[in-house]
């Protein structure tokens, strides 16, 4: 191998014989690796062909003559020039380097062989030494003459058989690696690969083993195939120690190619190794060999290469590979990746390979630390872009909880090599000589508290290091690290660090503090905090002035001066700094809470405080002195919530009069407080009250451990059972004490238990004891079950839970929703059973319990305990499909059970009828077993026994339970008979993605359970009488009901989540529509059959039966639910067939369509909900006019029908109408379509004059002049209003200037509709239409109204009496406006007030009209419909008041005082009235009023 080094760095000194000389490229030819093509006309290196040269063959095998006869072979060539020169030692030498150089320019080494005849025998085939499936491949390679046909073949070419073998296995390895066609690149080989390469490994380890093979010249001829080369092949010749990766890296000439390599390929490696789904125990033994590779090489000390190459090309390989890989995973945080991307999968499974074990089992302690090190600093240094402003504004979003998950998975692996103090260490090194990424730093230092034990102590201390460099050289970058670093411990929590204000106060609020040392350390302070407030978050601004730093006296004025400077800026940012409450966490990311949400927390923590001390808490006394307002406006209105006294006064009392005694609480508001607790003292209904005197000092839970001890060897010792009771009034006894109860409350002192599902709250304590006696109920019922059965053990666990229930029953609720609801998984077998006998036995003592009130502070009404539980245990996953069948079985087993012997009344009243049709539910769902029974004869067509719970043994017993006579005879029970709309509202709770059954099997379920089960059910059973309508309107119901629960619940992920958002509505849904559709075919068919229609659709049955029970409320929560409700329906109708809002036309006559069910909901209650401006959305139009034109193409004159039908329309429901014009562009090819296929006639007339109506406003918009309004005019002025909407500025301003030429019955329409344009433009000014705009259109219809003299005052009327065009058109605006736009057109009045005309005020009419209007408008106000207007700004230059509500008003006002004085007598006819109005509502305009119409009189 020596030789062959020694013979290769000869060649590389020496230029090849011009004979000899190839066009390719060596190693010295200073161009970069890879594959090359030759030079001048010859063929790509790649090519099977060879460079033509003297005496060789073609690739066909026929010899080539050439121009001079028969070309001689190579042999022949060597021979005859051995016999015309002499012998000479250099020039073999020479002609031998020139060979070399030769075979490493890459030619085609296959076809160079061939050049070389030697015996047939030893003729070398490499591909099929690594076939398989050859013969050759299964001999062992030293029978096959390997060695001695290199030799031959390389003395026939004149090189070293070392360089040869090495060419000519680099050449196998680019052959094995180079899959024609592959479509992707790829790290790994796959298994047909691998058996060749193992075939090839053996043939080279063979030539190691006889020095017949030259590593480095391997090594170099593997990168000149480097695009070929496979990352796996590497391994394997790395693994099989034939080149390792170190001399395969060391051997590139060029450190970035082979950095780039290796990195591409291990990224290729991570991703192939997520993405596959076969064993990936390969590849990942692939990564962790080089992670330790170039950990080892990358970061070790002393490195010993015994290699003949630089010592720094692999450390400096290894390390930059390291680097580039960090960096991508750092870039992949920095793109927030999702979990589900390849790009998340791939870091991780890269981070993945650093895992202790991985590193550390075969590396030096030093290199792993080092390596860590090193990374930590990469991941502080990455990207450093944000300054420290930027931090202390941002770090709130950057604590451990908001971190990306794999930046906090790569802190962790760096924790578990690197102790804390040299992580606190390498943090302040860094952070003092680097350029830093303050996100990486500050997520590094929450990481660092939370994940590591010491880490809390060691960040107090580098803070208070910080703080004194800071302070002793007047440092800002050691202060500001300081700030950082303690606010972003701080939002970990009080166990990781001091809150902020807490560290805050400490730090400054003593004489000792840092600051105080000098005048010098007091300017640096403030000045430093000066700087901050512009960047500062409002919660740190309140903690420095709620606690500013204390300064001598002499040095006030420079505190004073910061703390106008952060008060300025907390009024800029809108907080005030007087109504922070007492206890407020300021250290929190939040946002500021409202003082009277602040409130009642701060007397309830004052109030612990008191009774822990027995003193006035100080910030109360600061708060009474410094922050008076929120003290007088917040605080003590909390305090004094009025009550009925104890007979014994409480903490709460005796903190009260302590506040009096100080002169805290007003005498007037402690009067009132106590008047009002005498008032709620004599509503109290008369009977006995029960008060429980807390005790402060709980005993441990020992005792009542020992009691449960002894219950429990009573329990198993049948000689003892007879003092089972004592010992359970022992465990009471005990309990009282745990808890600190008093032991004279044995009763309950309340009548409701409120308890969060999501949270319930549990005290330690409480948790431990209750915990004690779940367990000892568990066991004691398992020891009790092993001697007798349920039946014949006695009473002793209905004793045990009323025990329970008397001292503990809410810890025990509070703890059973913990396990129930957040953990039932991990509960055992043994849990399970004991838990529903617990529920049994809460349910038979039922009557004496308290109601539990689900949710902490929403007003829902009382269940009891057992309905309580109940309701903990759902269907809606896999999981909990499951413990709700465990749970269900063993609780109906164990009563049917324990109270066999009882009668039927007994046995009823503690069975759980939820929990019975549940069980019933998950068993007809899950087994097909269940079906089939149900269904003599007919086999069920949903899946089988593999659909089935994990657990084998609780499918089992559920089915016996199913098969038992009494539970059969149980489900035949009204009361426990699991019916059509009990079976839909479970189903609905299903969340499809999580479900056990796949959409396949619960499509099947679905119908097996609708058409099979409950439709052919009599309904006294449960089920539909085989009516399809009445099983489409119990779904339609039972839909609407799941929508509205979804909405209305205060845990629902989407608050607009509607028809088929909602968990499993969408499977229902698609049944509600293929049944239907059914029903839509029986319907034609009957119509075709001469049946008569049946007199409207279910649907909208359904829907005037649930709007009359939800009635007209006059509350805003009410108003909401209606319009909840009515957006559902809207869903509704857009998710079924457009030909329900029809029904068939008649045989006879065409007549108009009936769909006056329709036409009713839209008038009565889409039109306050579904409309904006005149128009219905898009969907809900275009639904109606496809169902019309396909209703009316069903019958004998289509065209007829549909106008009739829409002539209908305009005197029922107009806003149809005008909905069509504002859609028209859209509808019409729509619309035009679907006539064309089915009719060859024109569209019907009434659609041909909507679409004259929008092309008369079209032509409005242009130059050219406008032909006449068609008629009805209400429709062209309609048209035009929603061109005008449509247009631009220009065309807008051209119509509105056309407009003079218009007819007066277009004119007042217009405005009509203008008027409704620009209140929904104030009302949603975020739609299309701009307020501005809208207003335009408004001034400039009305102008042209005031040009022509036409009477327009009247819209503004509240009520019309008059048969003029103007009160039609009035009418016409209360049919396609909202109610709300109606009654807020007071505010569209006076958003025109600068665009009336001299000539309108001076009107006898207009002062009525106005002083009617400004009354309206004032109504408005005050009864808060005006909340959500959105003025618009004028043309003119108006004061900032007119751009909200109450600047409206005062410009009404004002234009009123200005206009009542020169307004003649005719003004003041009729004003009585409005005079008797204007009293209460504006005494001023009533006085101004007053007092012209008595001057006017006395002029008289």
């Amino acid at each position: 191998m020596a030789a062959g080094r020694r013979q290769q760095e000869a060649t590389t000194k020496m230029a090849a014989p011009r004979g000899l000389r190839s066009g390719g490229v060596g190693p010295g030819s200073g161009q970069p690796m890879g594959r090359r093509r030759g030079l001048g006309r010859r063929e790509p290196w790649r090519g099977r062909q060879a460079p033509v040269m003297s005496g060789s063959w073609a690739p066909n095998g026929a010899p080539d003559p050439g121009p001079g006869g028969r070309r001689r072979t190579w042999s022949e060539l060597l021979a005859g020039r051995v016999k015309r020169q002499k012998y000479n030692a250099e020039k073999e030498q020479k002609v031998k380097e020139a060979a070399v150089r030769l075979l490493r320019s890459h030619q085609n080494l296959s076809d160079l062989l061939l050049e070389v005849e030697g015996p047939p025998c030893k003729k070398l085939c490499l591909s099929n030494l690594m076939d398989c499936d050859s013969s050759e491949a299964r001999l062992n390679p030293s029978t096959l003459f390997v060695g001695s046909t290199l030799r031959d073949q390389a003395s026939g070419l004149g090189v070293p058989v070392g360089i040869l073998s090495a060419r000519l296995m680099a050449s196998g390895i680019e052959q094995l690696c180079d899959v024609p066609g592959a479509s992707t690149p790829t790290a790994l080989l796959t298994s047909e690969q691998r058996k060749k390469l193992s075939s090839l490994l053996e043939i080279v380890q063979y030539l190691l083993a006889n020095s017949m093979f030259c590593r480095l010249s391997f090594c170099q001829e593997l990168w000149k195939v480097q695009n070929s080369l496979l990352l796996e092949a590497v391994w394997h010749l790395h693994l099989h120690k034939i080149v390792s990766l170190q001399e395969l890296l060391e051997s590139c000439s060029s450190v970035p190619t082979a950095v780039a390599w290796l990195c591409r390929h291990l990224r290729l490696l991570c991703e192939q190794t997520e993405a596959s789904l076969q064993d990936t125990a390969v590849p990942r033994n692939m990564l962790s060999d080089f992670v330790q590779i170039l950990v080892l090489r990358g970061f070790q000390e002393n490195l010993n290469l015994k290699r003949n190459v630089e010592p720094e090309k692999m450390p400096q390989i290894a390390a930059a590979v390291l680097e580039q890989m960090l960096t991508s995973v750092l870039d992949a945080v920095a793109a927030g990746v999702q979990e589900e991307s390849l790009g998340h999968k791939a870091a991780t499974c890269w981070l993945a390979a650093f895992s202790g074990p991985r590193v550390c089992s075969f590396l030096p302690e030093e290199s792993p630390k080092r390596f860590f090190r090193h990374t930590l600093t990469q991941i502080l240094t990455h990207n450093p872009v944000l300054k420290v402003s930027d931090a202390i504004h941002m770090q709130g979003e950057w604590s451990f909880a908001r971190t990306h998950p794999l930046l906090t998975a790569l802190y962790r692996k760096l924790f578990v090599f690197l102790s804390p103090e040299e992580l606190v260490s390498l943090l302040q090194e860094v952070l003092e000589t680097r350029e830093v990424s303050w996100q990486h730093v500050l997520s590094c230092v929450s990481a660092l508290g939370v994940c590591v034990q010491e880490a809390p102590q060691l960040l107090r201390d580098w803070v208070a290091r910080l703080m004194a460099h800071a302070f002793d050289s007047c440092d800002r970058d050691s202060l500001a690290t300081a700030f950082l670093v303690a606010r972003q411990a701080a939002l970990e929590g009080p166990s990781v660090f001091p809150s902020y204000a807490d560290w805050f106060k400490a730090s400054f609020g003593g004489a000792r503090g840092c600051h105080a040392c000098s005048k010098k350390t007091l300017v640096f302070l403030l000045k430093f905090l000066s700087d901050l407030v512009p960047f500062e978050t409002p919660r740190c601004l309140q903690v420095h002035l709620l606690h500013p730093p204390l300064v001598p006296g002499k040095y006030r004025a420079l505190v004073t001066d910061y703390v106008l400077l952060a008060k300025t800026r907390l009024v800029d940012l809108k907080v005030s700094i007087e109504n922070t409450g007492l206890y407020e966490d300021l250290s929190s990311a939040g946002d500021v809470p409202e003082p009277h949400s602040q409130a009642p927390q701060d007397v309830e923590k004052a109030i612990l405080v008191f009774e822990q001390t027995g003193k006035i808490p100080a910030p109360v006394m600061e708060a009474s002195i410094f922050r008076r307002p929120y003290f007088l406006a917040h605080f003590l209105p909390a305090l004094l919530t009025p009550r009925v006294l104890p007979e014994v006064p409480d903490t709460r009392m005796a903190f009260i009069e302590s506040l009096k005694r100080a002169d805290k609480i007003p005498p007037s508001l402690y009067s009132t407080y106590r008047q009002a607790c005498s008032t709620a003292e004599e509503k109290q209904p008369e009977g006995p009250t029960l008060t429980v005197e807390p005790d402060p000092a709980q005993e441990p839970l020992g005792p009542l451990q020992a009691a449960l001890g002894a219950l429990r060897a009573a329990m198993v010792d049948p000689a003892q059972h007879d003092v089972v009771a004592a010992h359970i009034a022992v465990i009471s006894e005990r309990l009282s004490s745990a808890l600190g109860h008093s032991q004279d409350g044995g009763g309950f002192e309340r009548s409701q238990i409120r308890l969060d599902i999501l949270a319930p709250n549990l005290k330690p304590q409480e948790e431990k004891a209750v915990d004690l006696l779940l367990t000892s109920f568990c066991q004691n019922l398992m020891a009790a079950s092993s001697f007798a059965p349920p039946e014949r053990q006695g009473p002793w666990a209905a004793l045990f839970v009323r025990t329970v229930c008397g001292r503990a029953l809410p810890a025990v609720l509070a703890r059973l929703c913990q396990l129930l609801h957040h953990q039932g998984s991990s509960l055992s077998a043994p849990h399970v059973l004991g838990l529903a006998a617990l529920a049994v036995h809460l349910r038979e003592c039922a009557s004496v319990l308290p109601e539990v009130v689900p949710g902490a502070h929403t007003p829902a009404e009382g269940v009891s305990a057992a309905a309580f539980l109940d309701s903990l245990l759902t269907c809606r996953t896999a999981e909990s499909s499951l413990l709700c069948l465990r749970f269900c079985t063993a609780a109906i087993s164990y009563s049917l059970c324990k109270f066999s012997s009882e009668s039927h009344d007994m046995l009823y009243s503690v069975l759980s009828p939820d929990l019975v049709k549940k069980l019933q539910f998950i068993v007809l769902r899950l087994f097909s077993e269940a079906r089939e029974s149900l269904c003599p004869g007919v086999r069920a067509d949903a899946p089988g026994d593999a659909v089935s719970p994990p657990s084998a043994d609780w499918k089992t017993a559920a089915l016996c339970l199913w098969k038992r006579r009494a539970f059969q005879e149980l489900t035949k029970e009204k009361e426990f008979r699991l019916t059509y709309r009990d079976w839909l509202q479970l189903e609905l709770e299903i969340q499809p993605e999580m479900d056990t059954l796949s959409d396949t099997e619960r499509r099947d379920f679905h119908q097996w359970a609708i058409h099979q089960h409950f439709l052919p059910e009599a309904a006294a059973a449960g089920g539909c009488d085989g009516d399809l309508e009445a099983a489409c309107s119990a779904l339609v119901d039972a839909l609407l009901d799941s929508c509205q629960r979804s909405q209305s619940s205060r845990h629902s992920q989407s608050p607009g989540s509607g028809l088929g958002g909602c968990a499993g509505n969408r499977d229902v849904l698609s049944r509600l529509q293929e049944m239907v559709a059914d029903l839509e075919l029986d319907r034609a068919g009957g119509a075709r059959g001469g049946r008569a229609p049946a007199r409207g659709h279910f649907l909208f049955g359904v829907f005037r039966r649930r709007l009359q029970a939800l009635g007209r409320g006059p509350s805003v929560a009410s108003r909401l639910g209606r319009q909840q409700e009515l957006l559902t329906y809207k869903r509704l109708l857009l998710s079924l067939p457009p030909s329900i809002l029809f029904a068939n036309p008649p045989t006879g006559p065409p007549v108009a369509l009936d769909c006056g069910e329709f036409l009713h909901l839209v008038d009565s209650e889409l039109r306050n909900v579904c409309s904006h401006g005149g128009a219905l959305s898009h969907d809900l139009t275009a639904h109606f006019f496809r169902g019309l034109l396909s209703a009316c193409l069903r019958g004998r004159a289509p065209a007829h029908t549909a106008d009739l039908t829409l002539a209908t329309c305009q005197t029922k429901c107009p806003l149809l109408l005008t909905s069509a014009l504002r859609w028209w562009p859209c509808l019409e090819p729509v619309l035009s379509w679907q006539w064309a296929q089915s009719s060859r006639d024109p569209l019907p007339q009434e659609l041909q004059r909507l679409r004259e109506g929008r092309r008369h406003a079209s032509s409005l918009l242009s130059p050219e002049a406008a032909p006449p309004a068609p008629d009805p005019a209400w429709m062209s002025a309609a048209a035009l209003h929603f061109a005008l909407e449509q247009a631009g500025k220009e065309d807008c301003e051209r119509a509105l200037r056309a407009l003079d030429g218009e007819r007066a019955e277009v004119l007042v329409p217009l405005l009509v509709f203008s008027l409704t344009g620009l209140l929904s433009a104030q009302l949603a000014p975020r739609e299309a239409v701009d307020p501005r705009k809208a207003l335009d259109v408004c001034a400039g219809v009305l102008g042209c109204l005031q040009r022509r003299r036409l009477p327009w005052l009247v819209l503004f009327r509240e009520t019309s009496t008059g048969g003029t065009s103007t009160d039609a058109a009035l009418g016409q605006l209360r049919r396609v406006a909202a109610d709300q736009l109606v009654r807020l057109l007071p505010v569209a009045f006076y958003s025109l007030l600068t665009h009336f005309d001299d000539a309108v005020l001076g009107e006898a009419a207009f002062l009525g009209a106005a002083v009617d209007v400004y009354l309206r408008l004032v109504q408005l106000f005050v009864a808060g419909e005006m909340r959500l207007i959105s003025a618009p700004a004028s043309r003119s230059a108006q004061p900032q008041e007119q751009d909200d509500p109450l600047g409206l008003i005062t410009k009404a006002r004002r234009f009123l005082l200005q206009l009542i004085p020169q307004c003649p007598k005719q003004s003041f006819l009729d004003m009585e009235q409005l005079l008797a109005m204007s009293r209460d509502v504006d005494p001023e305009v009533t006085a101004a009023l007053r007092g012209r119409q008595q001057a006017l009189a006395c002029l008289l």
